[in-house]
């Protein structure tokens, strides 16, 4: 199996590279990574220009020779280019599997939306950093060789899920690239906000039409949350209480998703 790794947001640690590399080589012989030479440029803030990691990733996309796209890192970015690649994948792309999370969800959410590929919430290359990240990455790369389904997230029961980071999904709200969500479980996760922001994030999805039929809703992991003066006064389960009634669907409770080391995999659609 070929899987090829790209960098369609943020630049990366190259570190990540040779370490995933090898631990992929003796873990799952049968998979051959290729990193496309994109992930290790730069352009500021960016892995390469726009241009470039649009360039980058309909390259492998629209390759047959790639069983499927693995993302090394998510940040910010892979929105300013969905103009650029969605128009153009061509029939190779449709038959590969799409994984990451974080700012990758624009990239999920869009071909999720079209029924381009299989796109899969799950760790990414770079995770190998974590603590334990061996056990983070094998996660992903079960799923793609094998579809290991001991990597799944423990409550998907069938029912249709996607998962995504809060500010991600707020982003994707009102445009043309969010899915028809109608039945499905919503999963959600935030890092690095305030508890404040989190409550507005839920109040635009808790309002939004395009989220209207949802099946339920659940909370993955929330963390390096920022300082709130004075404290916020409420608990992360409360709010998704609140908000869910206010959307008039069930809160169904904690997932195991987010920029974790326990981060697991979420195929959108039913697993």
């Amino acid at each position: 199996m070929r899987i090829g790794v790209l960098a369609a947001s943020s630049r990366a640690n190259p570190d990540s590279i040779p370490r995933v590399t090898a631990y992929a080589a003796a873990a799952l012989p049968e998979v051959e990574l290729v990193f496309h030479p994109q992930c290790t440029e730069t352009d500021g803030h960016f892995a390469g220009s726009d241009m470039r990691r649009a360039e980058a990733f309909l390259q492998y996309a629209n390759d047959p020779a790639f069983d499927a796209i693995w993302f090394l890192r998510g940040g910010y970015g892979a929105n300013r280019i969905l103009d650029m690649v969605m128009p153009h994948l061509a029939r190779a792309a449709r038959a590969k599997t799409y994984l990451g999370y974080s700012d990758v969800g624009f990239l999920l959410s869009a071909l999720y939306a079209r029924r381009i590929g299989h796109a899969v919430h799950g760790p990414m290359a770079s995770d190998i950093g974590r603590h334990d990240g061996e056990a983070t990455v094998a996660r992903s790369l079960g799923w793609l060789a094998r579809r290991d389904p001991a990597g799944l997230e423990p409550g998907l029961d069938g029912q249709p899920s996607v998962a995504f980071n809060l500010s991600i999904l707020g982003s994707l709200i009102g445009t043309p690239w969010l899915p028809d969500l109608t039945d499905h479980v919503v999963i959600v996760e935030e890092v690095s906000e305030a508890m404040y922001n989190i409550d507005r994030l839920l109040f635009k999805v808790a309002h939004a039409t395009q989220l209207k039929g949802i099946a339920g809703l659940r909370l993955g992991a929330v963390t390096a949350v920022q300082a709130n003066t004075p404290a916020w006064g409420e608990t992360l389960d409360y709010m998704m209480v609140r908000w869910s009634r206010d959307m008039g669907v069930p809160y169904l409770g904690r997932a195991e998703i987010g920029h974790t080391q326990g981060n697991r995999v979420v195929p959108f659609g039913i697993a």
